[in-house]
C-alpha cells in the first residue's frame, strides 16, 4: 500500500531542514495608510519595505478609481478566454497603450509575468526548433521554465560576462537560430544588464534579443518604459517582456514586438490561448497607471529620493548591501538561520517589515534581506529602518562592513 502522506511529510520536512519552509507573513493594507499595514499575528501596524509595488500605484486614486468604475460598468470577471469569449476593449486598449510605450508595432497581454516569460519562450521553440538558447545564469525561474520546457538546445552564460556570451555564440554559425535571453535589472542583485552591448553581439552573430523588464518598467526612463529605454537602446530590442503587477500596481504581464511576432505567439502559445483572460477592470487599471506614470515624472523622482536615503541611512550605520545603482537594496547576511532572525527581530521588535530570501530564490550561503524604498516612505519611515537595522545588528553581534562577500556575482 502506498503511504501518500509519509511521501508529502518527507518532502516537506526535507524542506524544513534546508530551512526553506515559507511561511507568509500575512498583512492587510488600507487605502491611504501604506506602506503601513497590519499585521493579523501580532495585531498592529507594520510598516512595510519589501514590496515590488515599487512606486505605491496600487494604492493611488487613479488606478482605484479606474478600477472601481469599470467594474461596476462591466462587471468582476473577464467571462473566459478572449477566443471563446470575446476580447475586451479595455484589453486591446492596454495592449496598444503597451506597444506604444516600448514603440513596437504590438503588445500581447498574458495573466502574469511568469506566464508571459513561459509561454513566449515555448512557443518559440514551436516556431524555431533549431533554434538555440543562450540563457543569462541569474535568469529569473519563470525563464528558467519556458526554457526547460521548450526543450531546445541551451547556453547558459555566466552573469552580465559579454566575452562568455560571445565565445558561446562563436560556436554557431550564423545561419543558426539563436535567442539570446536576459534581465534588465536583476531583482536579487539590483544589477544592471549592459544591453547594448549584448544587442551589439546579438547583431554580430545574427540573434534574437529577448529581454525581461519587469523590475524597471514603470521606473526608469523618459517615460517609463525601463532600462533598455533610459540607456537608449530600446529599438535593438527584439521582444520585451513586463509586468503590471510592480511599479503599475495591478496584475498581469506582457510582451511587445514586431507585429508578426506577436500574432505568432498570440496565435500559438498555450499559456495565451487555454486560460481566461485578465478582467476589463484591470487591464484599464493597468492603462491609466501607465498613463499616469509617464507624464508624472515626479513619483520616479520621490521614488529615487528616498532609495537614496536609504542607502545613505545604510552607509552612516554600516549595513552592508550591494549597490548597483538602481532601487533594490540586497542587505547581504550570507546565513540561512542568522538572516531569518534579522527579520523576525525587525518584525517583532521594531515594526518593520523586511521578508529574507533564502534558496533556492538566492544561492546557498548568500542569503539576504531585500529592501525596496518606495515614494510612500517618509524621512520619519526610513529613520526607523535604519535605527532598527542598527538595533538588530547589534543584538545578533553582525560586525558592519565585515560581512563576508567574496563571490563574482557580488563585485
Amino acid at each position: 500500500m502506498v503511504d501518500y502522506t509519509h511521501i508529502f511529510e518527507k518532502a516537506i520536512r526535507s524542506v524544513r531542514e534546508e530551512e526553506r519552509y515559507r511561511v507568509f507573513t500575512e498583512i492587510e493594507y488600507k487605502v491611504g495608510q501604506a506602506p503601513y499595514a497590519y499585521s493579523k499575528k501580532l495585531d498592529k501596524q507594520i510598516i512595510v519595505f519589501c514590496s515590488n509595488d515599487y512606486l505605491g500605484m496600487s494604492q493611488h486614486s487613479v488606478v482605484i478609481d479606474t478600477t472601481i468604475e469599470v467594474t461596476k460598468k462591466c462587471g468582476v470577471g473577464a467571462g473566459g478566454t478572449r477566443n471563446i469569449s470575446g476580447t475586451s476593449s479595455y484589453i486591446v486598449e492596454l495592449e496598444a497603450e503597451l506597444a506604444n510605450l516600448h514603440d513596437k508595432e504590438a503588445g500581447l497581454v498574458f495573466t502574469s509575468g511568469y506566464v508571459a516569460n513561459q509561454a513566449t519562450l515555448t512557443t518559440l521553440a514551436k516556431i524555431m526548433p533549431d533554434c538555440v538558447i543562450f540563457s543569462d545564469e541569474l535568469n529569473h525561474a519563470s525563464i528558467i521554465q519556458g526554457i526547460r520546457d521548450s526543450r531546445l538546445e541551451k547556453q547558459i552564460f555566466l552573469h552580465n560576462d559579454l566575452n562568455h556570451l560571445e565565445s558561446l555564440l562563436s560556436q554557431y554559425p550564423l545561419e543558426k537560430p539563436k535567442l539570446i535571453v536576459f534581465e534588465s535589472a536583476y531583482s536579487m542583485l539590483g544589477d544592471v544588464t549592459p544591453i547594448g552591448a549584448v544587442c551589439d553581439l546579438a547583431k554580430k552573430y545574427q540573434a534574437l534579443t529577448y529581454i525581461d523588464e519587469v523590475h524597471s518598467v514603470g521606473l526608469y526612463g523618459k517615460g517609463g518604459a525601463g532600462m533598455a529605454e533610459k540607456l537608449g537602446v530600446m529599438d535593438k530590442i527584439d521582444i520585451i517582456q513586463g509586468t503590471l503587477a510592480k511599479a503599475y500596481g495591478a496584475i498581469g504581464g506582457y510582451i511587445t514586438a514586431k507585429s508578426v511576432i506577436v500574432d505568432a505567439i498570440r496565435s500559438l502559445a498555450s499559456g495565451f490561448i487555454f486560460t481566461t483572460a485578465l478582467p476589463p477592470s484591470i487591464a484599464a487599471a493597468a492603462t491609466a497607471s501607465i498613463r499616469y506614470l509617464r507624464n508624472n515624472k515626479e513619483v520616479r523622482n520621490k521614488h529615487q529620493e528616498a532609495v537614496k536615503k536609504v542607502k545613505n541611512g545604510f552607509k552612516d550605520i554600516g549595513v552592508n548591501f550591494l549597490d548597483h545603482g538602481t532601487h533594490i537594496i540586497p542587505v547581504m547576511v550570507n546565513d540561512p538561520f542568522l538572516v531569518k532572525k534579522i527579520a523576525e527581530d525587525l518584525l517583532n521588535d521594531h515594526d518593520i517589515y523586511v521578508q529574507h530570501i533564502n534558496f533556492p530564490t538566492v544561492p546557498r550561503g548568500k542569503e539576504r534581506l531585500r529592501v525596496t524604498p518606495s515614494p510612500l516612505h517618509t524621512d520619519q519611515m526610513i529613520e526607523r529602518l535604519i535605527s532598527g537595522f542598527g538595533s538588530v545588528f547589534k543584538k545578533n553581534k553582525i560586525p558592519q562592513y565585515d560581512l563576508l562577500i567574496n563571490s563574482r556575482l557580488y563585485n
